[in-house]
């Protein structure tokens, strides 16, 4: 009896000792007048995560529980348009110099030179566009689904299963695309039954013209041979210097896996591929447990 009071007694000392897991939290990086809103979990190494279409910041909750656990700081951005960031009017708010900006206010923001940056989608459309336009802020690149600029038009301009996989793009591109979306709609991609309704709202408080303004601004424009990229998507340096980790879901639609090819003749660091051979365009939840693994293990690697 004596040892058994003993053994509660110590394991009660040891229960109200243990620290308490901090919440993840609100904040707020501010990009000239634009706000963006962020969560931010964990200690460690910055890793700054950056959503794509139609998603927002809660895409990330696998990854960054994930991340959190193996020693990392996760910082997981709403993009200007989306949730709880502002939504300035006008396709030019939009351009991709302004979506950089706004990585690199959230990584000031949190007061750091750098981070890791991860990119899904859209995302990932600003993550290459980070890197190369201001490779000082980023110190290793993981991207989801979306090529390299280089292969991206090498495709649109060759093949024809991207140009069809990109018609989707060429229609969000019209002048009041945004009039037949719905957030039910919208968010129709989402299969836990847990987080779609958590989707349902975060898209119904977001603007859906700011989100077919992406394309409008971003997206080249025109078919196969006479496919025009917007001049701020070719940046003069198109190389990357740091190490690139790039998966991607091979029955993904909207971005063909051929895209992927040849990226590392554009990287001068280790250039990891992953493909999932089973996952669509949302890999990081179609191959979630895959992904999170070959996150985490990818960057203890390099740390």
């Amino acid at each position: 009896m004596i040892r058994a009071l003993a053994a509660f007694v110590a394991a009660l000392s040891l229960s109200v000792a243990a620290p308490a897991q901090a919440a993840p939290q609100d904040r707020t990086a501010t990009n000239g007048d634009v706000k963006i809103h962020y969560v931010v979990d964990g200690k460690g190494p910055l890793v700054v995560m950056i959503h794509g279409f139609p998603d927002y910041w809660a895409t990330w909750k696998p990854l960054m529980a994930e991340l959190n656990k193996a020693g990392y700081r996760t910082a997981a951005l709403d993009l200007r348009g989306y949730n709880l960031s502002d939504k300035p009017q006008g396709v030019a708010a939009y351009a991709m110099p302004n979506l950089i900006g706004d990585v690199a206010a959230v990584i000031a923001a949190e007061g750091q030179k750098d981070a890791i940056v991860i990119g899904h989608d859209w995302g990932a459309a600003i993550a290459w566009q980070v890197t190369f336009n201001r490779p000082d802020l980023v110190n290793k690149l993981v991207i989801m689904s979306v090529p390299h600029p280089a292969g991206m038009a090498r495709e649109l301009a060759t093949n024809k299963a991207q140009q069809a996989g990109s018609d989707y793009a060429r229609n969000f591109q019209k002048e009041g695309s945004e009039k037949a979306l719905t957030a039910e709609g919208l968010a129709g991609w989402v299969k836990d039954p847990k987080e779609k309704a958590g989707y349902v709202e975060a898209l119904k408080r977001s603007d859906f013209a700011a989100m077919m303004n992406y394309y409008r601004a971003n997206y080249p424009r025109g078919t196969g041979e006479a496919t025009e990229t917007p001049a701020t998507m070719q940046p003069p340096n198109q190389r990357v210097t740091v190490p690139v980790l790039v998966i991607h879901g091979m029955k993904d639609t909207a971005l063909n896996a051929a895209g992927h090819s040849g990226t590392w003749n554009y990287v001068d660091a280790d250039t990891t591929i992953v493909m999932a051979p089973t996952a669509g365009h949302f890999v990081q939840h179609d191959a979630e447990k895959l992904v999170n693994a070959t996150v985490r293990d990818w960057l203890n690697e390099r740390r």
